[in-house]
């Protein structure tokens, strides 16, 4: 998705980011899709001291699924989200994303590699304040790359932007938008290095239905487009989840799941 708009910024650009093109394409044909699961969950357990807060839960996830991980506060739904995205390691079981297996005892460079591979959209967003719009992206950009051309972080930024709706408020800083358009900056961030897969909790919280509408559609599209996208939520959407997938937490154990969604004939 984002390299498509990447490209229209690129012709409106013109000359100044002559050879941009090339290497995006080069980028993209080194990208893989792997046919079977890219997050694959199986007996993991994580303990905080004598709390249990994911209990042998099992599961795994597709390219180009969309799947609701609901349930109560406190069910263990965050906690599966870091665990996918490797800002925990399980206390029992293995977390593997794409070819990289995370156990108890897996190291530190192992978790980095993981977190290279998925994006995330987290709960309090961690936009900068001090920083406008683009600048948060071009901070994440080169965060994730010390050595990416400078006019092609700009681009991507700009390009992320316009995918999310934000184009004409790049140079807004996080307090002048509103709370849907955090959102939506915060989506933009995490989709930029087109991850293979996005996390994202709680991103409809506190939201009215038309901005909480808008960013369930924006992670649906990403959906479609091949990623594979896993949403926590205490509660499914109000709009209903359009035939997407439900894994339900109750206490830290999987107590449901639809199974992947049946695309309509």
């Amino acid at each position: 998705m984002v390299a498509e708009v990447l490209f229209q910024v690129i012709a409106r650009e013109g000359s100044r980011l002559n050879g941009l093109k090339a290497r995006v394409e080069a980028r993209r044909s080194l990208t893989v899709q792997p046919s079977g699961a890219v997050i694959e969950l199986a007996g993991v357990k994580r303990r905080f001291g004598r709390l249990t807060a994911v209990d042998d839960v099992s599961f795994s996830v597709h390219p180009g699924e969309l799947v609701f991980l609901t349930g109560p506060s406190e069910a263990g739904k965050s906690t599966l989200l870091k665990l996918i995205h490797g800002d925990l390691k399980p206390s029992e079981g293995s977390v593997r994303v794409h070819h990289t297996v995370v156990r108890r005892r897996s190291g530190r460079r192992k978790l980095r590699r993981l977190r290279r591979q998925v994006g995330a959209v987290f709960q309090d967003m961690r936009l900068l304040p001090d920083m406008n719009a683009l600048e948060n992206i071009v901070f994440a950009l080169q965060v994730a790359d010390l050595w990416a051309p400078r006019a092609e972080v700009r681009a991507r930024a700009r390009a992320g932007l316009e995918v999310v709706g934000l184009a004409g408020r790049a140079r807004f800083f996080p307090r002048q938008l509103s709370g849907g358009a955090q959102r939506r900056l915060a989506i933009a961030r995490a989709l930029v290095r087109e991850p293979a897969i996005l996390v994202a909790d709680e991103p409809t919280a506190n939201l009215d239905r038309a901005n909480a509408d808008t960013v369930l559609s924006l992670l649906e599209g990403l959906a479609q487009q091949g990623t594979a996208v896993v949403v926590a939520s205490p509660q499914l959407p109000a709009g209903g989840t359009r035939g997407h997938r439900v894994v339900e937490i109750q206490a830290g154990k999987l107590t449901q799941d639809t199974g992947p969604a049946r695309k309509e004939q």
